[in-house]
């Protein structure tokens, strides 16, 4: 049931959750993609929704598709569709409409061959951040002081047990620690939107 924690479709119980896919909605991921019949017939080159039926990866309906172009994977939503009207995007305007127009334009170049600017969501700056974060939490989690796993995630600082408490390195630890436990309890969620300068 999905009032303890169940799932609204039918979902192998021995499949583990990496294995399942996903489909993000757009109230949570900006970068998933909404599509519905265009306003008025677009001239030249414009999409079908059964152009991209075509392409899915995966679908979990005649409504939501998973796209894979130009490596980069995109959830797409068509609503309200009969299969070869011109397509329309429908961007909802919130906080997140400038990551849903990013999101869009790097669509738009993946549907039209185009060379797909990086994802700013996850620069390798924030990836390697993250990384080291739920590295902190399982050494945590596994009873290892804060001084022990700051020796695992910077092994090429020196850290002196006498001076441990005015080191530099024991406050950054500590705030891996801290933000991966936010990671850990929701906070994941954050990582598909553009960094913020107030979050």
């Amino acid at each position: 049931m999905r009032s303890n924690g169940g799932c609204d479709f039918v979902a192998d119980p021995q499949s583990t959750a990496l294995a399942r896919p996903i489909f993000w909605t757009p109230q949570v991921d900006p970068a998933a993609i909404l599509l519905e019949a265009s306003p008025s017939p677009s001239e030249g080159f414009h999409l079908t929704a059964d152009e991209l039926r075509g392409q899915a990866r995966l679908d979990r309906d005649a409504t939501l598709i998973q796209l894979q172009l130009r490596g980069e994977r995109y959830d797409v939503g068509l609503t309200a569709l009969d299969g070869n009207e011109p397509l329309a995007a429908v961007i909802p305007l919130d906080e997140l409409t400038l990551d849903r127009l990013t999101a869009l334009g790097r669509f738009w170049a993946a549907v039209t061959g185009r060379r797909v600017p990086p994802d700013p969501r996850m620069t390798p700056q924030r990836r390697e951040r993250a990384r080291q974060m739920l590295r902190a939490v399982d050494a945590r989690q596994s009873g290892a002081i804060y001084r022990v796993v700051a020796e695992y995630l910077f092994p090429q600082h020196k850290i002196d047990t006498a001076s441990w408490v005015g080191d530099p390195i024991r406050e950054i630890t500590i705030r891996l620690a801290r933000d991966g436990m936010k990671l850990v309890r929701g906070g994941y969620r954050t990582l598909l939107r553009r960094p913020r300068r107030d979050r």
